[in-house]
């Protein structure tokens, strides 16, 4: 069974599967999943825990001895199975294969893998997890998906969330799902329950934006001009070196380069052969449209030109460059007037 890290909380209801594989890089709802889980577990006769943590030179036997160890408090046993590489390889596949052959009611296998390479979930041994427990990839949350969860978040502490509230928090969290949780915890702490407006958090909600280098060419990308600048402006006042920034930004450009002479050509990029996720091959599909060839050249020229003032061998303020650069590919061509602003 494939479930979604929001329907998890039902499906425990009932008692849990025989074994569950929790994957991806949302570190909040990996380890929130996991907790469920191990209450789940807990309630239903698992009192002894038992943790394996899994590295390159982790012996997979290890798996099957426990499973068959007789547990010294309880009943029965939870394995907890921390996997720390992208694959699991030949030996991991088998050792997973097997386990799944023979499962035991008196187990629960619980394995937390947060750098699992995506083709590892097509493979037999995932196949095989999904088809006898519960698979349960989480990815951070975006849109409306984020503020269904703030909003159900907030409800399950007694607060009634008024138009706005989900969305100031979003605003501020900006996709920090910890930090979203401990402000919705504050609140609670701070108020009795009941209905909550947004005058209610504006004066004491803390910014705790969590802005990176993705995220700056996500918002490039899909043309939001005003929060490209406002990423900038976080990265370096956040003490983000300027030539990691340009990194970025060449990156994105080499990669659209690429896209809008492959598409001119009628033939699929190269790097999208299986390593882009479609919402990210529509969102560079919708880049190009407003993108010109000639507009992707020349600003990896600016490019060119920003290395050599960061490494002064050109006059210019680099960071003035790289905002020039992050709007144009926000908004299709040249418009800024002046530089980003240092917080």
């Amino acid at each position: 069974m494939r479930l979604r890290f929001n329907q998890l909380h039902d499906a425990l209801a009932g008692g849990p599967a025989p074994l569950y594989l929790i994957c991806g890089d949302e570190p909040y709802q990996l380890g929130e999943a996991a907790h469920l889980v191990r209450e789940a577990g807990r309630r239903h006769g698992f009192a002894e825990r038992e943790v394996l943590h899994q590295d390159g030179s982790f012996d997979w036997h290890a798996l099957a001895a426990s499973a068959d160890g007789m547990s010294l408090f309880s009943a029965r046993k939870l394995i907890e199975l921390r996997i720390g590489t992208a694959r699991l390889g030949k030996d991991g596949s088998a050792a997973v294969l097997a386990y799944c052959e023979r499962l035991c009611p008196d187990n629960l296998l619980l394995m937390i893998a947060p750098e699992l390479d995506r083709k590892e979930l097509q493979s037999r041994w995932a196949k095989q997890v999904e088809s006898v427990g519960v698979l349960l990839q989480v990815w951070p949350l975006k849109g409306r998906e984020l503020l269904r969860w703030l909003a159900q978040r907030l409800q399950a502490v007694g607060l009634q969330p008024g138009p706005g509230v989900a969305e100031l928090l979003a605003d501020r969290a900006e996709g920090n799902l910890l930090a979203a949780a401990q402000e919705i915890e504050k609140q609670r702490l701070l108020r009795d329950p009941g209905p909550l407006e947004v005058a209610d958090l504006l004066g004491n909600l803390a910014d705790s934006a969590r802005f990176d280098l993705f995220a700056l060419t996500d918002a490039a990308l899909s043309g939001d001009r005003a929060r490209t600048q406002r990423v900038l402006s976080a990265l370096r006042a956040d003490g983000t070196a300027d030539v990691l920034v340009l990194w970025a930004l060449a990156r994105e450009l080499r990669m659209l380069a690429e896209a809008a002479a492959a598409s001119a050509g009628s033939r699929p990029p190269g790097f999208a052969q299986g390593r882009l996720p479609p919402q990210r091959l529509q969102a560079i599909a919708r880049a190009l449209t407003r993108l010109s060839p000639h507009l992707l050249r020349t600003l990896l020229q600016q490019c060119a030109l920003t290395d050599q003032s960061i490494k002064g061998l050109a006059t210019g303020d680099p960071w003035h460059r790289l905002a020039v650069v992050a709007d144009a590919l926000a908004a299709g061509g040249f418009r800024l007037a002046r530089p980003v602003r240092q917080r």
